[in-house]
């Protein structure tokens, strides 16, 4: 009994420890996404961006992540799951380098690229070493602690995010128009929060060179005595029995035991319903919107009506009810189960996406076209147009002129305030573009959106990501790592990850030329019909896994005739 007791204390030592570690993954994935909401006050003021370009360095992160989970899948059959970890904590690392020292756009998008890269890695390899590591008892918690970690880490990059923005603000006002000392300030705002994040990549390199190889990977290769040993550090003596009965009965089962039980091909009839499923379900997820919310939140939120300090301190409370409700969907996860909070979830996103639209819908419909009077006032490439020209909408005490032009190699955009210290649009030639015709293609006037429309609309985004923490956040990795039958579950979470990342990726890629073109309002309604069918997914496709070991979840998808 003492040695039974030794070894439970010992298991659950080690449970801890691989959930920090493999929540510190989390953490490094949140950060990739929410950092670069507050960097973007400052980053193309610095550094010379087209529109396209400054969608691409926030879509860069999501697009590495593409490449990196596609890559995870194949490499961790092959190498083990945590010889991935520790090559996503090493990229991670030299990520943060490349770009505190980019001067230029290409060198701050591969660094951005690689960061994603990272991080497209841990979102496939985390999960998926708690989901074979762990019992099925406390599988749920687990991942949903990965999620937590997840918003933990998108909280601690708007909080960077915000105190950079405070002291960038400080330090421009004290400048007093002085353009060398507001550029200094700008630089090392943005530099700076990239900077502070590279700690915790260091930790998680470090932590996870103390882990062991998960139990299922060692059986698949006909390692079945470090495969028991494997579990023994993780769960109780009678669980971990259970469940290497349960791997030998199902390797048994498919006509093998170990790396002979290993070949499958997700293209096999009794795999293609669960695989399906899982990258419906990412695929969706994604098109709530989400990552595109979190990166461009200090964004919308100053289209909306707030000014800038008062944007981050909004996108800090966006993040902040996104990390406590997630701790309430641990709670619920292993309870209520997936099903049930996929439900509530995504119908609390389609009602706030809704109303996001309708809000800025609302704002954007009283807007004028003024492109006539705009490309009149064009000087030989140059433009220096006073607000007062043009005539003010009689309800409105302020108003903003939005031009979408193109000078050289891009798309750019510029906003005017009728209550700004210089009330005048102005677009110089820009040095680097010397030859180059400015063209004016888009131009709206109309009334500024005020703190009220601001904070209704953070208040919205809030129960956005109240519904996303609950359902979708959580469950998209137990669905991920639960749904693929162990035979093909690394290779088929890269491939389904791949899918979750190239819808993430498009939506940001697509996010500023759509809301330049059409307005925010077109976004949150795509965003929202999209969710309407994750809602319907959840309801009618979506099986219960509640309480299922991956064996018995494997078998629920046989053939009913088998």
């Amino acid at each position: 009994m003492p040695t039974r007791q030794a070894s439970a204390a010992a298991g659950t030592g080690y449970a801890r420890l691989l959930l920090f570690v493999a929540g510190l993954g989390g953490l490094l994935y949140g950060t990739d996404v929410g950092i670069i909401a507050a960097a973007l006050l400052y980053l193309s003021k610095t550094i010379s961006l087209t529109l396209a370009q400054t969608s691409l360095i926030v879509a860069a992160v999501l697009g590495g992540s593409m490449f990196g989970s596609l890559g995870a899948g194949f490499l961790a059959d092959r190498l083990g799951r945590k010889k991935m970890m520790l090559v996503s904590g090493l990229m991670f690392i030299a990520s943060v380098g490349v770009i505190v020292s980019a001067q230029g756009f290409v060198t701050l998008f591969l660094g951005r690229l690689l960061q994603g890269m990272s991080g497209g890695v841990v979102a496939v390899v985390a999960p998926l070493y708690l989901a074979e590591s762990l019992s099925a008892r406390s599988r749920g918690r687990g991942a949903a602690l990965f999620q937590w970690m997840l918003t933990l880490g998108i909280l601690i990059a708007a909080t960077i995010g915000w105190l950079y923005t405070r002291r960038a603000e400080a330090a421009i006002a004290a400048a007093r128009g002085n353009d060398l000392l507001i550029r200094a300030a700008q630089d090392h705002a943005w530099r700076g929060m990239f900077l502070s994040i590279v700690y915790p990549g260091i930790l998680f390199f470090l932590l996870s060179m103390g882990l062991g190889e998960t139990p299922r990977w060692l059986f698949r290769k006909g390692r079945t005595a470090e495969a028991r040993a494997s579990l023994l550090r993780s769960c109780a003596e009678e669980e971990a029995e259970k469940e290497m009965q349960e791997m030998e009965a199902l390797a048994f089962k498919n006509g093998g035991r170990g790396a002979a039980a290993s070949a499958g091909s997700v293209l096999r009839r009794k795999y293609v319903i669960p695989f399906l499923l899982a990258c419906g379900i990412l695929a969706l997820n994604q098109a709530t919107g989400i990552n595109s919310i979190l990166g461009f939140l200090v964004i919308i939120l100053k289209q909306a009506g707030m000014n800038a300090r008062h944007a981050t301190q909004g996108d800090v409370a966006v993040k902040l009810i996104n990390c406590a409700i997630t701790l309430i969907a641990i709670t619920l996860v292993d309870r209520k189960g997936r099903k049930y909070l996929l439900k509530i979830g995504t119908a609390g996103i389609v009602v706030a996406l809704a109303g996001a639209a309708a809000v800025f819908w609302l704002h954007e419909w009283k807007r004028v076209d003024v492109l006539a009077q705009v490309r009149a006032a064009v000087v030989g490439d140059s433009l220096a147009l006073p607000l007062s020209q043009l005539h003010a909408p009689a309800e409105s005490r302020s108003t903003d002129l939005t031009v979408l032009y193109t000078y050289g190699k891009g798309d750019r955009i510029v906003t005017v305030r009728s209550d700004d210290p210089d009330p005048v649009l102005r677009i110089a030639p820009d040095p680097e573009e010397t030859g180059s015709l400015l063209r004016i293609r888009r131009a709206l006037y109309g009334p500024v959106a005020g703190e009220r429309s601001g904070w209704v609309t953070a208040g919205l985004l809030g129960l956005f990501i109240s519904g996303y923490a609950i359902g979708p956040g959580v469950v998209v990795w137990l669905a991920l790592s639960e749904l693929l039958p162990t035979r093909i579950r690394s290779v088929g979470m890269g491939v389904a990850m791949l899918v979750n990342q190239l819808v993430s990726t498009s939506s940001a890629t697509l996010f500023l030329p759509v809301v330049g073109n059409f307005g925010y309002h077109t976004m949150f309604a795509a965003w929202a019909a999209c969710t309407v069918c994750y809602f319907l997914i959840a309801v009618f496709v979506l099986p219960e896994t509640k309480g299922k070991t991956l064996e018995e979840i494997e078998l629920y998808f046989e053939p009913r005739s088998a």
